[in-house]
């Protein structure tokens, strides 16, 4: 059968002060009202019930996810004791369905990504599924038609088309994030696709690979399968690497015995990763401020306001391009250009005022 694990793992940092440690980012309701887990969670319905849906997250976050999906098991929710990479957030699961169900085809989704329009990627994620099923050897990466050289992504050099599918064609190689000029000639050749992270397998598959590349880490998820209660001896002894580094690129470059596919996701597809992404993706008065809560801007533009107070006023006055937010206990103010150093940021915070705050 068919199965969907949600990876919704992660803190954050870089939307702090919204997002803490016990609500990351994947919780937060920022878009209309609802969490981007459960925009992920909607999009996993339209392709296999709730019930086969599982979602791999923080343990501390077990609880907030319970809240938000009610429609999916309690068996189904993993709560990693510590983030161990993304070859953990996929091998575990792998481990658990393959026990299961032997039969088991898995597409492995994020959840902190937005994406457009719903039905295109039903489609793909449909022929991605078809493509694991037909062929017992292969692992299967969506990759995202580019719309930009974007240099924040890592990238697919796609090669020959696979018969019988209307997108899908090998991976000769995966690239990591390009120069701009890198990525300018990736775009011009139309041979390449970002790479989204999210993957369709047989769980099976997947673990023949894995022994074969991670053999310890392969032995390890298979002992926690067989004694869950073992979570937190075993979880924290997993090498901490990513799927793509451990079992995805050795497998393109023909190191063990799968082969490496892809899919296309003609799709608008945003990672909402830190404010100046948040900020692209909410609606926007006649002078580009992005206004959420109480606040008031005047004289200014291209700002970012989040107040998620309801007895204090934010005002900004003759400023552009910048980020302020306030919550009841802190309050960040630098600049859309400057926001990828809030994630350093949130350790100094933790040094200066405390944990508490982070």
């Amino acid at each position: 059968m068919r199965y969907v694990v949600i990876m919704a793992g992660g803190s954050g940092t870089r939307l702090w002060p919204l997002s803490r440690k016990g609500t990351p980012k994947q919780l937060l309701k920022l878009i209309g009202g609802t969490s981007l887990l459960r925009l992920a969670f909607e999009r996993a319905i339209r392709v296999v019930p709730p019930e086969r849906v599982l979602v791999v997250t923080g343990a501390a976050y077990l609880d907030a996810v319970a809240e938000d999906l009610p429609e999916v098991p309690a068996a189904n929710l993993l709560g990693e004791p510590e983030g161990r990479d993304s070859l953990n957030a996929v091998a575990w699961p792998a481990a658990v369905l393959a026990a299961r169900d032997p039969e088991a085809v898995v597409a492995h989704l994020t959840a902190d990504q937005l994406i457009e329009p719903m039905e295109a990627f039903v489609t793909a994620l449909e022929e991605a599924f078809a493509v694991a099923e037909a062929d017992d050897r292969a692992l299967v990466t969506l990759g995202v038609v580019p719309t930009s050289p974007h240099t924040g992504y890592g990238y697919l050099h796609r090669g020959e088309a696979l018969d019988g599918f209307p997108t899908a064609c090998a991976v000769r190689e995966f690239r990591e994030k390009p120069d701009a000029d890198t990525a300018a000639a990736y775009l011009a050749s139309g041979e390449y696709w970002w790479n989204a992270g999210m993957f369709v397998w047989r769980a099976a598959t997947f673990l023949e690979q894995l022994a074969a590349l991670e053999p310890e880490t392969h032995a390890r998820v298979a002992e926690l399968a067989a004694h869950p209660d073992r979570l937190g001896a075993i979880f924290p002894t997993l090498r901490k690497t990513s799927v793509d580094f451990g079992i995805m690129e050795p497998v393109s470059q023909g190191r063990a015995t799968g082969r490496v596919a892809a899919v296309a996701l003609p799709i608008d597809w945003r990672d909402v990763g830190g404010f100046a992404s948040l900020a692209e993706v909410l609606a926007a008065d006649e002078h580009g401020n992005v206004v959420e809560g109480l606040a008031v801007a005047r004289d200014a533009a291209d700002n970012l306001v989040i107040n998620t107070t309801g007895d204090h006023v934010v005002a900004l006055a003759g400023v552009n391009g910048m980020v302020v937010v306030h919550t009841p206990d802190a309050t960040l103010v630098t600049t859309l250009s400057g926001a990828e150093a809030v994630k350093s940021l949130v350790a100094a915070v933790s040094d200066a005022a405390g944990p508490e705050y982070t």
